[in-house]
C-alpha cells in the first residue's frame, strides 16, 4: 500500500474529471485532483450515528502532504472519542461575524482564489478597491453582526447609511501628503452592496456558512451614468490647455500622457504603465500584457504611432513613461492632472471622459459598435484576444481616422467629418484628405 506523499500528489496526472487518490497507510485520508490542477486534501470518517462525513483539510501548496496527514490523524482521534469534528467546525464557522468573514474573504483574495467576472483572479487594482469598500463601509456598518443573523433589512439599512454619507471621512494614507476621502453616495452604496453579495456567495458556496444570500434581491440605486463627452470645441480647449502645460517642464510628460489618452481611448492605467515592449510600431498596435480583459491587442492611429516612433527610447528603463526611478511607471499623474485643469473650463474632466469621448467620436464618424469595441479593447471586441498577431487593415485605418481627427482638433483645426474616404494604400494621404479643414465662410461667399 502506498503512502500519500508530496511526490505522489504533485506527480498526479490531470484528467477531464475530478478523481481521488487514497492513502494506503492512513484509512480515510486522501486528496482530490481537479482538472484545473488544484489538489485538496480531505479525510473520510463515520460519526457516532454511523453517518459518513467528509472533511476538507486544505489545498496542496498552502499545506503539505505531511501537514494534511497530521490534521487527518487529529480528526480521526476526535472521532474515536465520539466527537464529530466537521459538525464542530461548521458550528464554529456559523458563529463568525461579518468582520471575520471579510477577513477570510480577503485572505483568499490575496491568494488569488477569488475570481472576477473574467474567470481570472482579480486584478491588484480591483482587490484594492474591494479592500477599501470592506474596511470603509461593510465592516463599520455590519462588522459586528453574526453572519447567519444578517437579513435583507440589515443590508438595505447599510446601503441607505452609505447613501446618506454615514461612513464619510477623510484620513491620511501611507503615501507622502496622501489622503483618502470617503464620500459615500448612491454609486458607492450600489457597488458596496454588490461586493457584499459576492462575499455572502463566498460564505454560502465556499464555506457552507449560510444557505441563502441576504444581499440578493436588494433594490439598489442606479449608479449615475457617465454621459459627459467632449465636443469639438472642448477638444480645442483641451489642446490649448495641454499646450500651455507642456511649456512647464514639470507637466510636459503628463501633457503627453493625456494627449495619448485622448487619441487612443485607452484606460489611464494602461497608458501610464505601458512598457516599451508593448508598443509594436511595425504592426501599428499596442500589445498589452495585462489589462482589465487580460492580454489585449489595440490598433494605434498614425498620430500616436508617430509620437511613439519619435519618443519611445527617450528614457531609460522598461517603461515608456517612467517614474522617479527607471524601473517604475510615472507616479505623479493624478496630482499633475489636478494642477493642469484647475481653474479651466475643463476642471471636471476625467480620464474616463476621454475614453467615452473617443468612442462617441468614432460613432459620429460612422464606425460600427464592433469596430469601436475593438479600438477600445472591450472583451467582446473582434481583435481583443490572446492569440491575435496581425490586425486587419480596416481597423488600423479606423484608428488612424479617429486619432487623426482628435489630433487635429487638439491642434485647433475646424474640420468636417462628412467626406470620409478609406485609402488602404496610403495612410497619411487618406488622413490628409479626410481631415481637410472646412472652407472659410467669407471665401465661399466670394467664390
Amino acid at each position: 500500500m502506498t503512502k500519500l506523499t508530496k511526490r505522489i500528489v504533485e506527480g498526479s496526472e490531470l484528467r477531464d474529471r475530478q478523481y481521488t487518490i487514497w492513502c494506503g497507510e492512513l484509512k480515510g485520508f486522501g486528496v482530490f485532483v481537479l482538472p484545473s490542477g488544484t489538489r485538496t486534501y480531505f479525510v473520510d470518517y463515520r460519526n457516532a450515528n454511523n453517518v459518513r462525513r467528509r472533511m476538507k483539510l486544505g489545498r496542496h501548496g498552502p499545506i503539505t502532504a505531511e501537514q494534511a496527514r497530521t490534521l487527518a490523524i487529529q480528526v480521526l482521534a476526535e472521532v474515536f472519542k465520539g466527537n464529530d469534528p466537521l459538525e464542530n467546525r461548521n458550528s464554529a464557522r456559523k458563529a463568525i461575524s461579518v468582520k471575520e468573514l471579510c477577513e477570510l474573504y480577503i485572505a483568499d483574495l490575496d491568494a488569488g482564489r477569488i475570481l472576477g467576472k473574467s474567470g481570472r483572479p482579480k486584478k491588484a487594482s480591483t482587490k484594492l478597491t474591494d479592500l477599501g469598500r470592506i474596511n470603509r463601509h461593510i465592516v463599520p456598518l455590519l462588522g459586528r453582526k453574526q453572519v447567519t443573523h444578517v437579513t435583507k433589512a440589515d443590508v438595505t439599512a447599510m446601503m441607505k447609511d452609505i447613501m446618506a454619507g454615514k461612513t464619510r471621512r477623510s484620513e491620511k494614507t501611507k503615501k507622502l501628503r496622501g489622503r483618502s476621502i470617503v464620500r459615500g453616495g448612491m454609486g458607492a452604496a450600489s457597488r458596496t452592496v454588490g461586493l457584499l453579495g459576492g462575499i455572502f456567495t463566498y460564505a454560502r458556496d465556499e464555506l457552507g456558512i449560510i444557505e441563502t444570500n441576504p444581499a440578493h434581491g436588494i433594490r439598489k440605486p442606479k449608479d449615475a451614468k457617465r454621459t459627459q463627452r467632449l465636443n469639438e470645441d472642448d477638444y480645442r480647449s483641451l489642446g490649448r490647455i495641454l499646450a500651455k502645460a507642456a511649456q512647464d517642464d514639470r507637466y510636459g510628460r503628463t501633457a503627453d500622457i493625456i494627449r495619448v489618452l485622448a487619441m487612443t481611448g485607452c484606460r489611464r492605467s494602461e497608458v501610464i504603465g505601458i512598457r516599451k515592449a508593448e508598443v509594436d510600431i511595425a504592426s501599428s498596435c499596442f500589445r498589452f500584457e495585462d489589462t482589465k480583459e487580460g492580454q489585449s491587442v489595440r490598433p494605434i492611429g498614425l498620430p500616436v504611432l508617430e509620437y511613439f516612433d519619435a519618443h519611445l527610447f527617450d528614457e531609460a528603463g522598461p517603461f515608456v513613461f517612467p517614474g522617479r526611478s527607471d524601473d517604475t511607471p510615472f507616479g505623479s499623474f493624478p496630482r499633475h492632472w489636478e494642477k493642469i485643469f484647475e481653474g479651466t473650463e475643463l476642471a471636471d474632466l476625467t480620464a474616463h471622459v476621454l475614453r467615452h469621448s473617443f468612442a462617441s467620436l468614432a460613432n459620429d464618424l460612422g464606425f460600427t459598435e464592433i469596430t469601436i469595441a475593438a479600438l477600445l479593447g472591450h472583451a467582446n471586441g473582434s481583435i481583443t484576444g490572446r492569440y491575435i498577431h496581425t490586425l486587419d487593415a480596416s481597423l488600423v485605418m479606423a484608428a488612424d481616422t479617429v486619432s487623426g481627427y482628435i489630433n487635429s482638433l487638439l491642434d485647433g483645426a475646424v474640420l468636417s467629418h462628412t467626406n470620409y474616404a478609406l485609402d488602404r494604400g496610403s495612410r497619411k494621404a487618406a488622413l490628409l484628405r479626410f481631415l481637410t479643414p472646412e472652407p472659410d465662410t467669407a471665401e465661399e461667399g466670394g467664390a
